[in-house]
């Protein structure tokens, strides 16, 4: 592993190489400083610039190596995203350090180099600001405290995985920064709508707070400590994360990031942390798992059956117990039409317990079984499927094709079509 830390010799470039030597040090790797010219400095002021530039370079590698880290340079010619970008597949560097835009900087950075770094780069790129506490911990004088923002997406996954690689060179206290949208949290979970945008009802946040739990648990996982914030958003979702990480006053944000470009950006939570937020910031993009990132395996823990009663939806059953580790949960679920009556909830209830295994055969599962009214079939196990954060779902399918699943359609189809989550599809063996 390499750390590179591209420098304009300012002095915001100078904290960053000083940070960057620290951490190398830290986590017993080597570190590049990177300086780029420009074609057209070249062409105007020819092999005097590139001389001064290489003189300026020896000098900080020779401050730097004080520190007691193994510092070379490189003097890059052409635009210095790109030449960065093709240094960093050369020499495999892993990780690229930068200095934070100066405040007065128009539109905060918006489109300068570092933005546009961010934006090509494959790797996870640390934007440092001053005071930020990476130096206190680099040096071994206390644990990072580290704010991950969270969501359901790729990119926080990959995010969380760079917390665990992160945490392997020195203790690392870790908050989980959720925003959420209430209005389509509710809606998402089939729970019921709030009134205004700050609006939580205890089932929702009981809800949302166990999905949070549930996505943060590679890390208690690794032995780091961990909690998380919930905070209802409108707007902006970067602007409540920046907030959040100033009120815990962590020393360092961390975001997954899609790297999007042009309009998209006005909506992207890592650029906007990376210009905005007063702390250091690691955007880490989706691309850096292909490059050597460590990622955490998929883990089955919870499981959601769903049957009508029929043969395929009571195989499903049996798979789910199957499919389901000791100690885990399998929920079974069965859906009634919305005008049941609460004598036939009850009888489909009873039905739902004469399919649970006996308890020699259960696996020493968890078992929750749920009785829900809905016309909507798949919408009601989707929802059910998020509420209970299934790791899997698991659904019997009649197996139509042609004409028949026109007009009958498929619940299994459905579910699958509108949910992101993973589903097995269990049919009956051909006659």
């Amino acid at each position: 592993m390499t750390i590179a830390c591209a420098t304009n010799f300012s002095e915001s470039a100078r904290r960053a190489c000083d940070t960057a030597a620290l951490l190398a040090r830290r986590m017993n790797v080597p570190l590049c400083i990177v300086h780029a010219l420009t074609g057209t400095l070249v062409r105007t002021f020819g092999d005097a610039i590139c001389e001064t530039a290489r003189s300026t370079l020896r000098d900080e590698c020779d401050r730097l190596r004080a520190t007691g880290a193994q510092v070379d340079s490189v003097l890059l010619t052409g635009e210095p995203e790109e030449a960065l970008r093709e240094l960093v597949v050369m020499r495999g560097i892993q990780w690229v350090v930068a200095g934070a835009p100066r405040e007065d900087t128009p539109f905060r950075g918006l489109g300068g180099t570092v933005d546009r770094m961010a934006q090509l780069l494959e790797v996870p790129f640390l934007v440092v600001r001053e005071g930020s506490g990476l130096e206190a911990w680099a040096r071994g004088e206390r644990p990072l405290r580290v704010m991950l923002g969270v969501d359901r997406s790729r990119p926080f996954e990959v995010a969380r995985d760079w917390v665990k690689t992160l945490a392997k060179a020195g203790p690392v206290e870790v908050v989980g920064g959720r925003v959420v949208w209430v209005g389509s949290e509710a809606e998402r979970l089939g729970l019921v709508h709030p009134h205004s945008y700050k609006d939580m009802s205890p089932e929702l946040r009981e809800a949302l707070e166990r999905e949070s739990d549930s996505l943060l648990e590679p890390l208690r996982a690794a032995g780091l400590p961990v909690r998380s914030r919930l905070e209802p958003g409108l707007g902006r979702i970067a602007d409540h994360l920046i907030a959040l990480a100033s009120e815990e006053q962590v020393d360092l944000l961390v975001v997954g990031t899609h790297q999007r470009r042009a309009l998209a950006k006005l909506w992207s939570v890592s650029q906007s942390a990376r210009r905005l937020a007063p702390m250091s910031v690691v955007s880490v993009p989706t691309r850096a798992a292909e490059r050597g990132l460590e990622q955490e395996a998929p883990r089955v823990r919870t499981v959601l059956a769903t049957t009508d009663f029929g043969e395929a939806g009571d195989r499903a059953i049996a798979y789910a117990f199957a499919i389901t580790p000791a100690g885990g949960t399998v929920h079974l679920l069965h859906v009634e039409p919305e005008e049941a009556t609460p004598e036939e909830l009850q009888a489909a209830r009873q039905q739902l317990e004469l399919r649970v295994p006996a308890p020699e055969h259960d696996g020493s599962h968890k078992v929750e079984l749920s009785v829900l009214k809905g016309d909507d079939v798949a919408g009601v196990i989707t929802q059910a499927a998020e509420r209970h954060c299934a790791d899997l779902v698991c659904l019997g399918t009649h197996g139509r094709t042609g004409v028949s699943l026109m007009v009958l359609g498929s619940v299994a189809q459905q579910v699958m079509a509108r949910s992101d989550r993973p589903a097995v599809t269990v049919r009956m063996p051909r006659a």
